[in-house]
């Protein structure tokens, strides 16, 4: 979406903001300030830009129960990532780690006001619909604001040659289709998770295909495999972005950046390194994530001391999902389909011991004499899955325009 003007950000529309509930309360009961004030200084003196994000933020007022579960939920803390980190590290360094992450970190997790009032800082900021309360966040300007580089690229269609996510093309289904707002607010299976990957799969695609997996459901593939065997990734979904040797650091200025050496689209099956009960499947999707052993030596020496305790080819649920892919037309568009496989050979020398070694497949399901190879099916274009030319949208849904994007 274009930049919002300097006015834009800050315009309060009274047509949209006097029909909001929220209007009935004084602008000083959040914002604090003055209202007695004569000048305009003075007036803002002590003045809350995001009340949302104190500890006694007014939204518990009437929020409680929700406010009190997003204080801990992963959009508001860096739990998920302390739990990367620390495993990678050892806890003389946990204190230079929590130094890093407050210049690089912090600012990209989500107060209340970031997904209900206003877009998020790491994106410039600005009220999304004149200072309304948006119940539901349009997609395009606060989840995939945030969620963009591999998330946004992937659901849109972005990488190039590479389909957007039926999900989206077809049913238009936004991100809060599946991730509710109970998971968002970390409350009920995510209350409490210290990862992204925590408990059980939620949202989970039996939820809506129940009758679509296993022997039941009349699909070949299915009805060969058992379901614990593969993920539905594995089957369903396309080339992803996998980055390498990310570096973070701050100029003479203290403007913190980073730099990421490369980064590159490829869709590679690994065991699955965090097998259990939850997740129980052989295979699933893995993806080459942006940690070096050297990412955060700005802040100290060694910091990563224990760096291949956790694999750097990671568990993936990719946003691109299809039902056609390369690797689900045949039999032998997988099995004996060494390319498909995180083999050794893909793996960087520094990276072939430690966690991954439970990642990489040394032994790929051979393709047995007699198994069925149909024809291949062609995968759709972007035009043919839209029904007209790929990227047609309305404003609305991608909340280009500043509409709230729907209750």
């Amino acid at each position: 979406m274009p930049p919002l003007e300097a006015w834009e950000k800050v315009w309060i529309n009274l047509d949209t903001y006097g029909s909001d509930f929220h209007a009935y309360i004084k602008c000083t009961a959040c914002h604090g300030g003055d209202p007695d004030a004569t000048d305009m200084e003075t007036a803002h003196q002590g003045l809350i830009l995001d009340p949302s994000s104190v500890p006694l933020s007014p939204c518990k007022s009437c929020h409680e129960e929700i406010f009190v579960s997003a204080a801990d939920s992963l959009h508001n803390t860096l739990a998920g990532y302390d739990t990367a980190l620390y495993e990678r590290s050892s806890p003389e360094h946990y204190q230079a780690l929590e130094t890093m992450q407050s210049y690089h970190c912090n600012s990209c997790h989500a107060t209340c006001g970031d997904c209900h009032i206003s877009q998020p800082n790491s994106v410039g900021g600005g009220l999304l619909d004149g200072h309304a309360f948006v119940k539901t966040p349009p997609m395009s300007r606060t989840c995939t604001a945030c969620h963009g580089s591999r998330v946004k690229n992937e659901y849109f269609g972005l990488n190039e040659g590479v389909l957007g996510d039926v999900h989206l093309r077809q049913a238009r289904m936004a991100c809060t289709a599946c991730h509710t707002a109970e998971e968002m607010h970390g409350m009920g299976a995510a209350s409490g998770s210290a990862h992204r990957y925590d408990g059980a799969e939620n949202p989970s695609c039996e939820s809506c295909h129940a009758d679509q997996i296993g022997p039941q459901s009349g699909i070949p593939q299915h009805m060969v495999h058992k379901p614990d065997t593969l993920s539905c990734q594995a089957c369903h979904s396309l080339s992803y972005t996998n980055c390498t040797n990310c570096h973070v650091d701050r100029t003479e200025d203290d403007v913190p950046f980073y730099s990421v050496e490369a980064h590159w689209v490829g869709f590679y099956l690994g065991r699955n390194p965090i097998q259990s009960e939850d997740r129980p499947y052989k295979y699933v999707p893995v993806r080459h994530v942006p940690i070096d052993i050297n990412s955060f030596s700005a802040y100290g020496e060694n910091l990563l001391s224990n760096f291949l305790t956790r694999p750097t080819w990671t568990y993936a649920t990719p946003h691109n999902i299809q039902r056609i892919t390369p690797q689900n037309q045949t039999c032998g568009s997988c099995h004996g389909n060494e390319a498909i496989f995180l083999t050794a050979d893909k793996v960087s020398e520094t990276e072939r011991g430690g966690a991954n070694l439970n990642v990489i497949v040394e032994t790929i399901p051979p393709l047995f004499p007699g198994m069925p190879t149909p024809e291949p099916t062609q995968p759709p274009t972007p035009e043919e899955e839209t029904g007209g030319e790929a990227g047609e949208s309305d404003a609305d849904f991608w909340g280009s325009d500043g509409a709230a994007g729907g209750e």
